[in-house]
């Protein structure tokens, strides 16, 4: 059992690395910003809700190191490791370790509210990455760099957690049961005594 669990969770961790790699090239370049607006970000939130943290951090792992190998994955049909020293490769840093905490919190807790939240968390993992790295890209002020690299984003954002939360609700059980490993990582509740004569 759990070796077929792990092979349906390797398959479902690829599939969000490919469909992260559909939404790079949905994008729309921002003329206020070296970011395009694209749907990149949507299947890394979206990862995180629907593999959990370990699954959904694969994903993106693997997201990147194919891109990091040159395939053609990133925004543009653009691949490469020097394209992480480009002006959006911190926000690119930033997909691993939000897909990570987005599915912790969602492990821990289920529903619209938590789910929002969660993926609210991962956003801004993502933002104080990129525009961390875009500061120092760029030599501006930080404030002017949050102009630029994350403030036009937030309504696309919103629509996208919004999205996400509808989505997720749809194609991921309530409980999740195929999500966690069953029975093999938790106790047993202990089995009641037969009543006595």
């Amino acid at each position: 059992m759990t070796h077929n669990f792990s092979l349906k969770m390797m398959t479902r961790a690829s599939l969000f690395a490919a469909l992260t790699a559909v939404g790079a090239y949905i994008a729309i370049p921002f003329p206020l910003s070296p970011a395009p607006v694209s749907l990149q970000t949507l299947f890394v939130l979206l990862a995180g809700l629907v593999l959990g943290k370990k699954w959904g951090a694969a994903s993106m792992a693997v997201y990147l190191l194919a891109g990091a190998a040159g395939l053609p994955v990133f925004a543009g049909g653009a691949g490469g490791i020097g394209y992480f020293a480009g002006p959006t490769g911190g926000y690119l840093a930033g997909f691993v370790p939000a897909a990570f905490v987005i599915g912790a919190i969602s492990e821990k807790r289920a529903g619209i509210v938590f789910d929002a939240a969660a993926l609210a968390l991962g956003s801004l993992i993502i933002y104080a990455l990129g525009v961390s790295w875009l500061t120092f890209h760029t030599g501006f002020s930080f404030s002017k760099t949050l102009m630029i690299g994350m403030v036009p984003f937030l309504p696309g954002d919103a629509l996208k957690i919004a999205a996400a939360v509808w989505i997720a609700g749809r194609i991921r059980p309530g409980t999740r049961p195929e999500l966690i490993q069953p029975d093999l990582d938790r106790p047993k509740p202990p089995t009641p005594a037969p009543p006595s004569d």
